[in-house]
């Protein structure tokens, strides 16, 4: 996979959200006063650029992925962090949070990326040197970009302004909100032409093909809850898998290595990290932020590889069968303390006293180990794991079964969805290499249940299986859990211990239902954009 670089492209074309193409004006030229006859190697290069904006911290590398993480009930504040990531945590964003908005916000990334989709898709439409395969086939590949970008988007901030391939960038300044059930339409739209032009397979799949846009389509129907097109959409990946060459990865751990994935049947769509950045474009903070500070275990030539920023609750990890592989695979329960640069040597400690055995920084509580552990089986390049050649699965062929069992379900065929669940947890019970870890009778097969009992199971085999990949929030929002609205975060839920000395923390979230489903407009595009209105309760 390693072998597709994508273009940066820097033309003045990527907008930086509606407030800087108002302090820009030189944005404001159309397109048709840049390139009057398009060439091939020209649209391509507008479509790699909106990949390459998916690799820029501002996205799934922190700040979105901070806000998705810290608001779910599965990661929360580790030490002390920026007012901005314990308002995410704590659910007291305002309009101006910096997750969101500024240089560092993720609001105006996401519609960089749409910029530069629409871009090739409208130069794409005028390309006359190339046959309509070709040109359908770049142009499905930016159709996908942009929906998958409005796909976040809709569903963290509800009513959005939708930019398209035809709105003037002038218009764009002023743009209003357009419905939610609008901006799914466009998505679902976007996400059937890929699927019908991208072909059966990639070189690598950090470029979309059929099965990520068939994916994505079920996604979708599974968030709007029209279930049979949700099943539809599964199952069509699942019965050509021989045809999209997809299969579960025998063992779990080898998703979360740097080298293995590479090979492996599983992904379907990722942000390949190549170990190259250009300042932030191209870094992938995951590593640092979910590692333990002082922990020399994985990169011991690199001092204070961690940061213990996003940690998960301590019942995250104690309510979690410890015979689920799954378990062993996400956490880190010990950390080692002054290794030496080649990796002998060092102490190794329990969680219970990571603060107390010198590591101040840190929390006393398991941390995530997927994206440590992938960053150290290949050369880093910078401090920090910052500088790592990971992939981050965005959606891997275990989340489809999952989102045909949950389908089949609901559409009253929960034998079938048994089955389905049972084959991704047949791969939890096997087990693999993760710390001596044996096969085992964990997570036990699921069968006769009824439809109100498993939609509770589905949903928790999506929380496990799919733990610290930035789909719980999405989750938590699209469905009411444990018979009651939002109650994942009541005295009952993982969060509820409260904070202590040594980090046990980090207590219950301050979530009000009336208002936190969503997240704020960001409080400066409602300054210079007179028809945006904010979300309710900001």
């Amino acid at each position: 996979m390693k072998t597709y670089k994508f273009i940066v492209v820097l033309l003045g074309l990527s907008i930086l959200g509606c407030s800087d193409l108002e302090e820009n004006p030189i944005t404001e030229l159309q397109p048709d006063e840049f390139l009057a006859n398009p060439t091939l190697s020209q649209v391509e290069g507008f479509v790699s650029g909106a990949y390459t904006h998916m690799h820029h911290r501002n996205f799934l590398s922190r700040e979105m992925a901070q806000a998705l993480e810290f608001r779910s009930d599965m990661t929360a504040i580790g030490r002390t962090g920026n007012a901005e990531r314990t308002d995410m945590d704590n659910f007291t964003v305002s309009s101006n949070n910096a997750l969101i908005m500024g240089n560092n916000g993720f609001w105006p990334k996401v519609y960089q990326i749409i910029r530069s989709a629409n871009d090739g898709i409208r130069y794409g439409a005028g390309l006359s040197e190339v046959d309509d395969n070709t040109k359908n086939e770049v142009i499905a590949r930016a159709r996908f970009a942009r929906g998958f970008a409005y796909y976040h988007l809709v569903r963290l901030f509800g009513d959005i302004p939708y930019i398209d391939e035809n709105t003037a960038t002038i218009d764009a300044v002023t743009a209003p909100r357009t419905p939610a059930a609008d901006v799914y339409e466009s998505i679902i739209a976007d996400f059937e032409y890929a699927k019908e032009w991208l072909p059966n397979t990639q070189p690598t799949r950090a470029l979309p093909a059929k099965s990520a846009a068939s994916a994505y389509l079920a996604s979708v129907h599974l968030t709007l809850e029209n279930w049979q097109l949700a099943y539809d959409e599964a199952k069509d990946v699942i019965n050509n898998e021989g045809t999209y060459n997809l299969g579960l990865e025998p063992d779990f751990q080898d998703l979360y290595d740097a080298v293995k994935i590479d090979n492996s049947l599983e992904p379907i769509f990722v942000l390949d990290f190549t170990g190259i950045t250009n300042g932030d474009q191209g870094r992938n903070y995951q590593e640092p932020m979910t590692g333990s500070r002082s922990d020399s275990q994985y990169l011991p030539e690199i001092s204070e590889a961690g940061w213990s920023v996003q940690v998960p609750a301590l019942k995250v990890y104690t309510t979690w069968d410890e015979n689920d592989y799954r378990r062993a695979v996400s956490f880190d329960d010990t950390m080692v303390l002054n290794a030496n640069p080649d990796g002998t040597g060092g102490t190794r400690i329990p969680y219970t006293n990571y603060v107390e055995s010198g590591a101040s920084l840190s929390v006393n509580r398991p941390h995530i180990a997927k994206y440590t552990r992938m960053a150290s089986k290949a050369p880093v390049s910078e401090t920090n794991g910052r500088g790592a050649q990971s992939n981050y699965c965005l959606m891997r062929y275990a989340e489809v079964i999952l989102i045909a069992a949950e389908a089949a379900n609901e559409l009253g065929q929960t034998t079938e969805a048994e089955d389905l669940l049972n084959r991704v947890r047949e791969r939890a019970r096997r087990g693999g290499v993760t710390n001596g870890f044996v096969a085992s009778a964990s997570p036990a097969d699921v069968s006769g249940t009824s439809k109100d009992e498993f939609r509770f199971i589905v949903l928790e085999e999506r929380r496990l299986e799919l733990a610290f990949e930035f789909k719980r929030w999405y989750d938590i929002t699209r469905r009411e859990m444990w018979n009651a609205p939002y109650d994942v975060f009541g005295p009952n839920g993982l969060e509820s211990e409260v904070s202590t000395e040594s980090g046990v923390g980090p207590g219950p979230k301050s979530f009000d239902a009336s208002r936190d489903a969503l997240l704020p407009i960001p409080f400066d595009e409602i300054i210079i954009n007179p028809n945006l209105v904010q979300n309710p309760g900001y």
